[in-house]
């Protein structure tokens, strides 16, 4: 009985040892998945945070390019307003010759000049030049610039443009030079 004790024993001392050591596998186990999803969420906060700074970075970017392209624009129609701006003489000329040579006899001096002003005109207008139109128009501070005022008999002309000393221009929308005229007060 000994010997059936013993192995009885033996046994049982196996199983416990069995029991242990699945205990232990279990424990390594748990810890070892305890330590994977601590490395998972860590990963994924790294992944999170990578991206966020991923996406500022392609935002940042973004507002880069558009500011670059916008200052470019800006750039190319600043240096045309400037080109602009210096033809503008030239139109002012233009316009006292065809008022001096509408009393001349030279049909073709007058033909010549009308043709060569309506094409730089045209051009301009093209590139965005507008004439501002002043003469019988209400008096407006935000296109006009009165250089002198004079007194109408007519009650209805009043605040109006009376003459144009010099015409004004808008250049894509905007003031380039103002009409100097003469109100009727």
């Amino acid at each position: 009985m000994s010997k059936k004790k013993n192995n009885e024993e033996v046994k049982e001392e196996v199983k416990e040892e069995k029991v242990k050591k699945e205990d232990l596998a279990n424990e390594k186990l748990e810890a070892d998945l305890e330590a994977l999803r601590k490395e998972n969420e860590e990963l994924k906060t790294s992944v999170a945070k990578e991206k966020d700074d991923y996406l500022r970075l392609m935002a940042d970017f973004e507002n880069f390019r558009r500011h670059s392209a916008e200052t470019k624009l800006e750039l190319v129609s600043t240096a045309s307003a400037d080109i602009i701006k210096g033809l503008l003489p030239v139109l002012d000329d233009f316009e006292r010759a065809m008022k001096m040579l509408t009393d001349a006899e030279d049909k073709v001096a007058v033909e010549g000049t009308e043709l060569i002003y309506n094409k730089l005109m045209t051009f301009l207008k093209a590139k965005g030049l507008d004439i501002i139109k002043a003469k019988d128009e209400k008096f407006d501070t935000d296109f006009h610039e009165a250089v002198a005022q004079v007194p109408v008999p007519e009650e209805d002309k009043k605040g109006l443009v009376f003459d144009v000393v010099q015409t004004g221009y808008t250049l894509s929308g905007k003031v380039i030079r103002y009409a100097k005229v003469v109100v009727g007060i």
